[in-house]
């Protein structure tokens, strides 16, 4: 309700619903005028917009994400073909020892990492019955020399009695027949003397046998290198190896200066790798650090295994082991290097997306570009047109949010 008094008069609220009222010079329009009404509702309705404006340019300020990026910058990019599935560290030189007769262990004088030298003793079995054999043989040949001295004397003295008899037939004091008869002595006497000399020959190979017999029960490294495993303790039986039956081995010898690298590659890249092609390794147990290398060699053939996809076997020398001890049979991956490019425009592999395009951020926002790739590997791709050098591109690409057209900043930058 509205009430007041104007120039001394009361004025009733029917009167002022009815008309306008003048007040220090200002014109007051009736409220209840209907086009009234209509300019109430704008200037309600323009303060809420005002008001949400405000609000929406302040307090609800969208606050623009933070993404990872890098400076577009020139460097080196190389092309290269990976393994398709684990490599294994692997060694040339690696024994598999085990005795070749049966027999008790009375002798194990090395063991698990201790280093060996070419011929040293690994493994003695029990070798009584082996050198009794021995001993026996070696009384053999005593006799069969003995023997052949005998028989060899009496040639030699019916060689004598030949060379007189042949001077008395000459003289026609004795017979022809007596002469035939001592020539035939003669030769049977040569012919013995012969024999015991075989005898003498087969006798001194007995003994040859029996040694060798007595060198088999003893287990030596067939090169410098460390003992990796031992099987067996002193005191147990060892069992040989039937044919066609493998028995596991009692000791493992390796040479851990010929480590090498066994990887398999995928088929399609089997025409485009060469021996003499450099290689970057790395290997499970040293995370931290790639060990350079070369290819040694290509399988001629290319693996095909049922269930598996078909691969073909490369082998890899490393060039700077230096002081690191890397161990066979463990996992490693082998990058061949195909080619290469020097000072390049380059960006992360890690920020390409989908259709060779990249995010780029442009002052506040993000925008999706296409652009022209040259070579590529895990780390680095060549670009051969659609960024220029200084260009940010965004590398944490594992959010949704992180999209073309998103208000962002960069949380970290780093120049390539």
């Amino acid at each position: 309700m509205l009430s007041g008094r104007l120039g001394g008069s009361k004025i009733a609220w029917n009167a002022i619903s009815t008309s306008s009222v003048t007040v220090q010079g200002w014109t007051r329009t009736r409220w209840g005028d209907p086009m009234n009404k209509w300019l109430k509702r704008f200037l309600v309705v323009a303060v809420l917009v005002a008001v949400v404006l405000a609000l929406k340019l302040t307090i609800f300020k969208p606050q623009p994400i933070e993404v990872e990026v890098r400076t577009v910058g020139r460097g080196l990019v190389e092309e290269t073909v990976t393994n398709s599935r684990a490599g294994t560290v692997r060694a040339h030189r690696r024994a598999k020892l085990s005795p070749e007769y049966g027999g008790m262990v009375v002798e194990l004088p090395f063991h698990e990492g201790d280093r060996v030298a070419a011929g040293d003793t690994l493994l003695r079995l029990d070798d009584s019955l082996q050198r009794a054999r021995l001993k026996l043989a070696e009384k053999d040949l005593q006799a069969s020399r003995a023997q052949r001295q005998q028989a060899c004397l009496a040639a030699e003295r019916a060689g004598r009695e030949l060379e007189r008899t042949r001077r008395l037939a000459d003289e026609s004091i004795i017979s022809t027949d007596l002469l035939d008869e001592i020539d035939s002595r003669k030769r049977e006497a040569d012919a013995a003397c012969a024999a015991a000399e075989a005898n003498v020959d087969r006798a001194a190979a007995a003994v040859a046998v029996a040694h060798t017999e007595v060198e088999k029960t003893i287990v030596r490294a067939p090169f410098p290198g460390l003992v990796a495993e031992v099987a067996t303790e002193v005191g147990e039986w060892t069992t040989p190896s039937p044919p066609a039956l493998p028995v596991p081995p009692v000791i493992d010898v390796l040479d851990p200066d010929s480590i090498y690298i066994s990887a398999p590659m995928d088929e399609v890249d089997s025409a485009r790798i060469r021996a003499g092609q450099p290689t970057r390794v790395t290997v499970d147990s040293h995370r931290d650090r790639y060990f350079d290398g070369t290819v040694s060699r290509v399988a001629p053939y290319v693996l095909d295994i049922e269930a598996q996809n078909r691969t073909v076997e490369i082998e890899v020398e490393l060039t700077d082991l230096e002081d690191a001890l890397l161990l066979p049979g463990t996992s490693a991956d082998v990058e061949v290097i195909l080619s290469t490019r020097q000072e390049v425009l380059r960006i992360p592999t890690s920020s390409l997306i989908e259709g060779g395009k990249v995010l780029v951020l442009d002052g506040e926002r993000l925008a999706e570009r296409p652009v022209e790739l040259g070579l590529r590997n895990w780390d680095f791709t060549e670009i051969l047109d659609g960024l220029s050098e200084g260009d940010l591109v965004v590398t944490s690409l594992d959010r949704q949010e992180v999209e073309d057209g998103a208000l962002a900043a960069a949380a970290t930058e780093t120049a390539e």
